[in-house]
């Protein structure tokens, strides 16, 4: 995860957390917290989620496409969590 910016990681933590969201869900989604973001901005960062292995992308239908975490990228997300427990362990 450390070559990824962290948009990219945000945007797999949006992926992670939802069901097969489309890219105009995942768009609504990470914009509530980091403002607009454009479709320039986000579908060559979710291909390079695909293209990284971090991500599968499919069809919901001919027009539709959707993004699903795949078992690398909730690896990766685990072994971030743990990297980052080092240096900030749950504090109550």
């Amino acid at each position: 995860m450390f070559e990824l910016t962290g948009f990219q990681r945000d945007l797999l933590y949006v992926i992670a957390g939802a069901d097969r969201p489309s890219g105009q869900q995942i768009k609504e989604s990470i914009s509530e917290d980091v403002g607009e973001v454009n479709h320039g901005r986000l579908y060559p960062n979710l291909d390079t989620l695909v293209e990284r292995g971090l991500v599968v992308k499919g069809q919901h239908d001919r027009r539709t496409n959707y993004y699903q975490i795949s078992e690398e990228g909730k690896a990766a997300i685990r072994q971030r969590r743990e990297w980052e427990d080092q240096f900030v362990p749950f504090v109550e």
